[in-house]
């Protein structure tokens, strides 16, 4: 039987109706809405269609966005002087600098200088530590919008065991402590792991993200397995005319949806929530920084 299809538009539209009930409350309570400061550092033209995708997603929700655009040729020091202010500003709930940055800009120097309190992408060394110490932290976007979907489809994940392939701060280590959290007994698979096939067979929830288009084939899922895709990598598609690409995910979907209990797509999965839990992590942040107890998103 195909897999059950998790679908990230109407995930992700759950989490922006909630946001935007949020933000409403939240304004009542404070007279303002909260404001989000996203920052572009060059002309990457990924980067630019991401930032344009999460300023129109802010104003339908109502959270303010506010951009800085900056050359490529940005001093390390300007950039970070620049997120020094945006830690004072009071008008600024949280701060998100796109990533990749040119090369004269140190990323860790980045995700170090902006204050905790505004980390929207959950990033921050102080909260990566209280997320694996099982305290309450800013979680990255990416791994909170898997979870969401996880347990939209299984309430209760206590006993799986969880395969994540990918150990990257963004999303591999943050995936792996929320499943933790949920007590999953958790394997994390990498470019060393041995037998990767074995490990994946062998896992109740498996979660994909490790950048490499359609590496996890059919033959690797476990029957009736809730399957992740986190990864998101762009392809030659000659049946679509000379030069043109498609997306696909890390996992070869139509082998693993005859197999997996549930599946999500790439695109139309884990990318969508990416943005609606942005908005979320703002709205958690501005009700933090006036002292309110954080809303049920």
């Amino acid at each position: 039987m195909p897999a059950t299809l998790i679908d990230g538009k109407t995930y992700a539209s759950k989490v922006k109706d909630r946001v935007t009930a949020g933000v409403e409350a939240f304004k009542a309570k404070t007279g303002t809405s909260p404001g989000l400061a996203v920052v572009l550092v060059g002309e990457d033209p990924a980067s630019k269609v991401y930032v344009a995708s999460k300023a129109r997603v802010s104003g339908e929700v109502g959270i303010r966005s506010i951009e800085h655009k900056l050359p490529a040729s940005t001093s390390q020091e300007d950039l970070l002087q620049l997120v020094r202010s945006l830690n004072t500003d009071p008008e600024v709930n949280g701060i998100l600098v796109q990533f990749p940055v040119p090369d004269q800009i140190s990323q860790q120097a980045v995700i170090d200088t902006i204050d905790p309190l505004k980390d929207v992408d959950g990033l921050h060394p102080l909260n990566a530590g209280r997320l694996a110490s099982g305290l309450d932290a800013m979680v990255p976007c990416t791994p909170y919008g898997a979870y969401l979907m996880l347990k939209g489809v299984r309430e209760d994940l206590s006993g799986l065991k969880a395969l994540v392939i990918g150990r990257s701060n963004l999303v591999g280590k943050p995936v792996a402590q929320l499943l933790l959290r949920e007590n999953c007994t958790v394997t994390m698979a990498h470019s060393r792991t041995k037998d990767l096939r074995a490990e994946a067979r062998a896992a109740d929830v498996l979660v994909a993200a490790i950048g490499k288009p359609n590496f996890v084939q059919g033959d690797w899922v476990k029957p009736g397995a809730l399957v992740i895709d986190v990864g998101i990598n762009r392809i030659p598609a000659p049946e679509k005319g000379e030069g043109k690409t498609r997306l696909v995910g890390d996992v070869d979907f139509a082998a693993a949806s005859e197999i997996a209990g549930a599946i999500t797509p790439v695109p139309g999965g884990v990318g969508l929530m990416t943005v609606a839990c942005l908005m979320r992590n703002t709205l958690i942040a501005a009700h933090r920084q006036a002292g309110l107890p954080d809303p049920a998103v």
